[in-house]
């Protein structure tokens, strides 16, 4: 959920708060080019790899800062959902363009694997869009602009599109209240 939107920050600056059931995980092990994240946990444990290095937060208010081109995942460490704030510096608007509209409109319309991973069209397309917000990191960055390089021009022909309009103008399906933030937490986020 959405605590403090791009727009409302000329774009620079998106906080959200992360709810992960036991066993979730991000998709996989990526990078951002321009943007530093910042988690914070609230509840439960969550785990990251960061360069190869395991680090938890398993108490409320720890936080881990990564830095801008560092590569990184994160998990549920946990028997129960865990809750985390994850704030995103430097370019927030086009990550709420990638993440919060066309890889959760592709998922919700059933267009990726069951690690919300689109299918490889999708994602040449998409990759080559995004790639000043979000890389994954296997395979390597060079293979990955050759390869979708060479596949995207082919995926736009058959109408596969890098950022869906659909997805940018859709409504969210539901709407929650956002729970208050413990003050450990909202000292690094406000």
């Amino acid at each position: 959920m959405i605590r403090t939107p791009a727009a409302e920050t000329g774009g620079e600056r998106t906080v959200m708060d992360v709810y992960v059931q036991p066993g979730g995980a991000v998709s996989g092990s990526h990078v951002h080019p321009l943007s530093e994240e910042r988690f914070t946990l609230v509840r439960g444990r969550i785990a990251f790899s960061i360069d190869g290095r395991e680090v938890v937060l398993d108490r409320e208010g720890q936080s881990i800062l990564i830095p801008p081109g560092v590569k990184h995942r994160w998990w549920n460490a946990g028997g129960d959902e865990s809750r985390h704030v994850c704030e995103l510096r430097g370019g927030a608007d086009r990550f709420e363009q990638l993440v919060l509209r066309q890889l959760f409109g592709l998922a919700q319309d059933g267009k990726t694997s069951p690690e919300g991973m689109p299918h490889l069209l999708q994602q040449a397309v998409t990759t080559m869009e995004f790639e000043d917000v979000l890389r994954f990191t296997s395979p390597a960055w060079p293979v990955q602009r050759l390869l979708f390089g060479a596949l995207a021009p082919v995926a736009r022909l058959l109408g596969y599109q890098g950022c869906n309009p659909e997805y940018m103008d859709r409504k969210p399906s539901e709407i929650a209240e956002l729970e208050p933030l413990p003050d450990e937490v909202a000292a690094w986020h406000y």
